[in-house]
Parts: structure tokens; C-alpha cells; sequence
């Protein structure tokens, strides 16, 4: 198995080179598919697996944090493989790389909702769509598409997490922490405040982490503040993620021990969502919300929230 894995790795190597030599696919501001192929294998962060406690764990009172208590408790001891994940967000450039490849755009010429998810990127970073900040997509369905993709061109089996993969690793590898910066706490960047500095790109960066409103396209370029201790960059706030999972509020009374990975259909068919994590790249909208421990449904056709790929191979790919 491993011997077969060095292949595709081998092959994937063998694919960029094919590309930069053609040409490749771009995007509108010319990132090829060769580089962001290469990237999402780069940018992976490997995690080894093991047990802990999913769900709010608490304050050292006992006190929960998170105030939809239903969501986020009881706590339940899980086991997750190892597997690696990305140490960014998606980004604005390397989201529409997939969209012009495999001409996606055309889906989203008559709605102007979703067309500014779709906007193409910018090489101003004082713009909201510079091509590091991280990508909102219109729904979904791009995200889980993305991350196929990127198993496609490369033959790894690229995936979107798992909300216990996705909380593990923003709690670097389950640590009682409630924020995933570097100290485990909260320093809110003054960035996009009232009244002074609301929205000017121009202001430098501050604090640790940035939570604000996600009705507000400008974020802070992926990478901006310090990782978690794992490696991991904005598991808390810039833009909230995806999961793969189907959302159930009570999930945590129900989840297997062994790689837990939601319930096997929509709770509600006629509503379907996805579990979405990293609240405070909403701005917090809960108690509690800007904590790892925070989770709550998206629908599968909301555009607001971004997310970053995993991949399920047991060992290193980088």
C-alpha cells in the first residue's frame, strides 16, 4: 500500500511537470493548475491520529462555553486515524484555478448573490478578493468538488474533514484549548471595528485571530497570524469551514467511538445541511461561538463560508 502511494505521489510529480511544460490551466490572474496542484500536496500538515474528547469540554469552572449546550455536549471520547490537512484556507486564487479548469463559472452568471463568490481574484492585497485571502464558495457542493478535484489530479485521497478530524486538528491533536491560535486564547485583531477602523486593508494586522461579520467580504490574507501549535493557520476566524458531515444538533449523544463522520443522510431531506465549524469566521454569532467547541448546520446552498482539504492516508505525503 505505502509502495503504491510513492507512485501516485511519483505521478502527481510527473503531472506538474507535464503541465508547466503545456501551458497549463489558469486562472484569471495566471495561476496554473501545475501550482496549486503542488501546493495542496506542499501544504499539508500531517496529524497523527488518536483519541480524545469531542465537544465542549468546559472552562476549568465546569461552565460550558458555548451557549447551544445541544450542540456541543456531552463531550465524547472518539478515535481518528492519522491523516494530514491543510495548513490554509482555501484561497480566492486557488478556488477559481478549479472553477475556470472545469467551467464552473457559467453557473453563476445570472445571480448576483452568487457571483460574488465566484468574483475573480485580485493581485491587490488591499482588495477583498487578493487572491491569498481565503475563498467563500456559493455553496457546498464547490467545496467538496474542489477537494475531489485535487484527488483526481493527483491520484491522493483528498477529502473535505470530518468535523472530529477538523476539531482535533484545530485543537492540535485534542488539547483543552478554546481557540486555535498559538496560545490556545483570544486576541481579536481590531481589523474591520467600528468606528475607526471598519474597513481599511491599509491597517496592519493585530492580536492573534480575526472574527467579524460574514456579511463582510474582506478578510486577512491566509496566513496572517501566528499557527496553532500543530502548524494549522485561521481554524479560528477569517472565514467559518465546511465539514463533510451531515449536521445533526445532538450528534455528539450518537457518534461511533471509531472515526466518527456524522449521520449517513440529512437529518432534515427538504433542508439539508452540513456541519459547519470555526464560528468565529462568522463573527461569533453565539455564545460561545468563537470557540473550536462551536458547531452548528449550514445549508448546502449557503455562500458564506470557506473550508481547506484534508487527506485520509496514514502516513506523511510531503
Amino acid at each position: 500500500m505505502v509502495e503504491i502511494d510513492r507512485l501516485k505521489i511519483g505521478r502527481l510529480a510527473s503531472f506538474s511537470t507535464l503541465l508547466v511544460a503545456c501551458g497549463g490551466f489558469a486562472s484569471g490572474k495566471g495561476e496554473a493548475v501545475s501550482e496549486i496542484v503542488k501546493n495542496a500536496v506542499d501544504n499539508q500538515v500531517f496529524v497523527q491520529g488518536g483519541t480524545f474528547e469531542l465537544g465542549d469540554l468546559g472552562r476549568p469552572d465546569g461552565s460550558p462555553y458555548v451557549i447551544l449546550t445541544d450542540h456541543a455536549r456531552p463531550s465524547v471520547k472518539v478515535k481518528v486515524d492519522s491523516y494530514s490537512i491543510s495548513m490554509y484556507e482555501t484561497t480566492w486564487g486557488e478556488i477559481h484555478t478549479y472553477y475556470n479548469a472545469l467551467g464552473r463559472l457559467s453557473l453563476y452568471e445570472n445571480s448576483p448573490y452568487d457571483k460574488k463568490f465566484v468574483a475573480v481574484p485580485s493581485d491587490d492585497p488591499l482588495s477583498p478578493y487578493f487572491h491569498r485571502k481565503p475563498a467563500r464558495v456559493p455553496n457546498y457542493g464547490e467545496a467538496e468538488g474542489y477537494c475531489a478535484w485535487l484527488a483526481e489530479q493527483t491520484g491522493l485521497p483528498f477529502a473535505l474533514p470530518t468535523e472530529a478530524q477538523w476539531e482535533y486538528a484545530a485543537r492540535s491533536r485534542g488539547r483543552n484549548v478554546p481557540y486555535a491560535t498559538g496560545s490556545g486564547e483570544k486576541d481579536n485583531d481590531t481589523y474591520l471595528q467600528r468606528p475607526k477602523e471598519f474597513i481599511d486593508p491599509g491597517i496592519s494586522p493585530s492580536g492573534n485571530m480575526l472574527s467579524h461579520d460574514f456579511s463582510i467580504m474582506e478578510r486577512r490574507p491566509v496566513g496572517t497570524y501566528a499557527p496553532n501549535p500543530l502548524g494549522l493557520y485561521d481554524m479560528t476566524g477569517n472565514a467559518a469551514e465546511w465539514t463533510q458531515d451531515w449536521f445533526q444538533g445532538d450528534y455528539y449523544r450518537h457518534a461511533r467511538f471509531d472515526n466518527p463522520s456524522g449521520p449517513e443522510d440529512p437529518v432534515d431531506p427538504e433542508k439539508p445541511q452540513k456541519t459547519v465549524r470555526d464560528w468565529a469566521g462568522m463573527g461569533g454569532s453565539f455564545g460561545g461561538g468563537g470557540t473550536v467547541f462551536a458547531r452548528s448546520g449550514g445549508s448546502v446552498d449557503s455562500g458564506s463560508i470557506g473550508f481547506r482539504c484534508v487527506v485520509n492516508h496514514p502516513e506523511p505525503i510531503n
